[in-house]
């Protein structure tokens, strides 16, 4: 079972969801997307919560509310984390997490810690953890299939562009083309005439 919220602080609302146990994290984890990113209260345990990032964008792109929303989430879920002030919620690009055999299930680790951003979350907010339990859907997704559909969607995305860019790059070759032939033509004018005119000697007389 996965839980999903809507962080409607913007428009439209971006998504964010979180696994029911430790055994749907193992799913989140295996079948996520590089637009996923990951929340945890740092050192503490606590739920493993997603925000669903539109294409194109990175974590520099979070509106800052949105951002706050993730975090009081994971603070809410957190049986230790809900009863402190002052914790850290680390978050980090699901492409960046790390799951190896010997780690229990629902554990993970990074790839690279540089890229694993924190935020001090002083307290608990009800209002803003209200408004997102209010948005609040249990469902049970084939996690395994949206993956794949995604992986191809992006391929067939991927492919469509290359191919206008290979008839972008064909134009802009024809172009430039017909642009040095024409400097060429111009060029051979300019010296026909310039043979034509060279010893001329022209009298009025001849014109009258």
């Amino acid at each position: 079972m996965v839980i999903y919220f809507k962080s409607e602080v913007v428009a439209p609302p971006w998504p964010i969801f979180m696994g029911l146990d430790k055994f749907e994290n193992e799913d989140l984890i295996k079948y996520g997307f590089p637009e996923d990113v990951w929340f945890h209260v740092d050192k503490l345990s606590s739920a493993h919560v997603y925000l669903r990032l539109p294409r194109n964008c990175t974590l520099d792109d979070i509106p800052s509310q949105v951002l706050e929303d993730c975090a009081q989430l994971v603070k809410a879920n957190s049986i230790q984390g809900n009863k402190m002030n002052n914790i850290e919620v680390v978050y980090t690009m699901w492409e960046n997490l790390k799951k190896t055999a010997d780690m229990v299930t629902g554990q993970v680790g990074f790839y690279n810690d540089k890229q694993v951003f924190k935020l001090k979350v002083e307290k608990r907010i009800n209002t803003t953890v209200n408004r997102l339990n209010k948005t609040r859907e249990e469902k049970d997704p084939d996690l395994k299939t949206e993956k794949e559909n995604r992986d191809r969607a992006a391929i067939a995305e991927r492919r469509n562009y290359e191919k206008e860019q290979r008839e972008r790059n064909k134009e802009d070759e024809v172009r430039r083309r017909e642009q040095d032939d024409l400097k060429q033509y111009k060029s051979l004018m300019t010296d026909q005439n310039m043979s034509s005119n060279k010893g001329a000697d022209y009298d009025s007389d001849d014109f009258m």
